[in-house]
């Protein structure tokens, strides 16, 4: 059997992580199994769908580098189908049309909802009180139509709604991939609404439809749709097409373990793009919210392509760690090719002011600078010292350092490092060694005053990489700065 998966989003709203997490695990089964890996748009809500939120989802998608096999399947244009498939099933005998209104199915809840309140009413007899909740009970129950067995209108241009006949009774089995074997009571169903008065189609319907179509084979999703399930299979059954295998995923939680929400960092997608996480480390650690193989905590694209199987979700919720996706993010920015990531990081660098002459001290940099950020705006920060603009502007610790002593020593120093024909990191830390030497000076009293002329007091790496970095005429530029008249003490 070719795997056939798919993603089947709402644009109701954006692609939250939750949705990402499925979206992948469809990805990577399809991958592993050499299959497809579709995506479909299920706007058949208009009143709650947008273009607006179609086009981010799929911007999401193509961030997080899950493209479909094929181009995505929008529900809605497909409702002449869904129609078509309804009323074959009316043909059949396994689906009907109901002449109950929505006023008359309303009363009835109501009415239900009465029976249920009197029955908690103080001074009834236990005969009036279990009589009372049994007719709630049978009130409030799973919608059962008397159109079922082929009643009547009740005129002849009577509007109705087509249902599915539900189960009569027993016992409904589903083997789940992740959640094992459910069961459920057939009369738990309802005669489901497969087609509005209006000739619409329902979620229900659709759902099941495009995916007999887009010859769907394995359906992963969140475990909110478990109950779903139970009633779309009648649907499969009804028609006499296969039922895809079915796994769902539970729920990812905050770190406290409750429901995930937006202050735990339930963002969408393209907001974890716009705080700077690269999409392979989004990728590697939605794989681990809810998923294991081994003891392996971080996955190549690759690797999870091979190692992934539906057998190593969990069935306890999986939970959002912020600081963890930060780890992964960091592990990511070190792989990363520094083409890449020069061009990622040019648009925080260019936010203020353009790089101009600064570029070559980044590129000759970043190499070495991968490890200093968890995010891209974190590690784009981490290069201000590169970017400051003669003559730097310097803290209150910096300015103390360029005082008195340290003055004096930083153009001294000044005099041996104009000497120097190669201008490499390892030269110049020979260079300022010697100099220390033949001063009786320690690292620890030249080093302050030459880091503050050099970064003005931001946070910088090792001096003498720095000053490579710099480059001769910049470095020695900074260093004449603070030794100009107009800087002695005093001027």
């Amino acid at each position: 059997m070719d795997v056939v998966t798919r993603f089947a989003p709402s644009p109701t709203g954006m692609l939250h992580i939750g949705g990402a997490r499925t979206a992948l695990f469809n990805y990577l089964f399809a991958k592993h199994n050499n299959g497809k890996f579709l995506l479909r748009i299920e706007d058949t809500d208009r009143e709650r769908s947008t273009p607006e939120a179609t086009a981010a989802i799929l911007e999401g998608m193509d961030w997080l580098g899950l493209t479909p096999d094929e181009p995505p399947v929008m529900q809605f244009e497909r409702a002449s189908r869904h129609a078509e498939v309804a009323e074959e099933m009316i043909r059949r005998g396994t689906a009907f049309r109901c002449y109950a209104t929505q006023e008359e199915l309303q009363a009835r809840r109501d009415l239900g909802e009465e029976k249920r309140k009197a029955a908690k009413a103080e001074g009834i007899s236990d005969e009036e009180k279990a009589s009372l909740l049994e007719e709630a009970h049978a009130l409030l129950a799973p919608y059962r139509s008397p159109w079922r067995d082929g009643a009547p209108p009740p005129s002849p241009d009577a509007p109705y709604t087509v249902r599915l006949r539900a189960p009569e009774s027993g016992e409904r089995i589903l083997e789940d991939g992740v959640q094992g074997t459910v069961r459920i009571q057939a009369d738990e169903l309802d005669d489901l609404i497969l087609l509005r008065a209006d000739g619409t189609p329902t979620y229900m319907l659709a759902v099941v439809v495009d995916d007999h179509d887009m010859g769907i084979t394995h359906i992963i999703r969140g475990d909110d749709h478990l109950r779903n399930a139970f009633r779309q299979i009648p649907i499969y059954e009804a028609m006499g097409w296969d039922v895809p295998f079915m796994a769902h995923v539970p729920m990812i939680h905050g770190a406290d373990g409750a429901k995930l929400s937006k202050r735990h960092g339930a963002l969408s997608t393209l907001a974890y793009r716009e705080m700077g996480y690269l999409p392979e480390a989004m990728r590697a650690y939605l794989l681990r919210i809810g998923w294991s193989h081994g003891d392996q905590e971080i996955f190549t694209d690759e690797e999870a392509v091979a190692a992934f199987d539906v057998s190593g979700i969990n069935r306890a919720p999986g939970r959002l760690d912020l600081d963890k996706l930060g780890q992964v993010n960091s592990h990511f920015l070190r792989l990363a090719s520094d083409e890449r990531l020069f061009d990622l990081l040019k648009p925080y660098w260019e936010a203020e002011a353009p790089i101009g002459d600064a570029e070559s001290r980044l590129r000759a940099a970043l190499p070495h600078m991968k490890d200093r950020g968890t995010t891209l705006p974190e590690l784009a920060q981490a290069f201000s010292f590169l970017l400051a603009k003669r003559p730097l502007e310097m803290n209150k610790k910096a300015r103390k350092a360029v005082r008195g002593e340290g003055l004096d020593r930083l153009r001294s120093l000044r005099d041996e490092l104009q000497q120097l024909s190669d201008w490499t990191a390892e030269q110049i830390s020979v260079t300022i060694a010697s100099y220390c030497t033949a001063q009786g000076l320690s690292m620890g009293q030249i080093g302050p005053p030459l880091r503050a002329a050099l970064t003005g007091g931001l946070p910088a790496p090792d001096i003498a990489p720095v000053l490579e970095w710099l480059g001769r005429d910049e470095a020695l530029g900074r260093i004449e700065d603070q030794l100009a008249p107009e800087n002695a003490p005093g001027a």
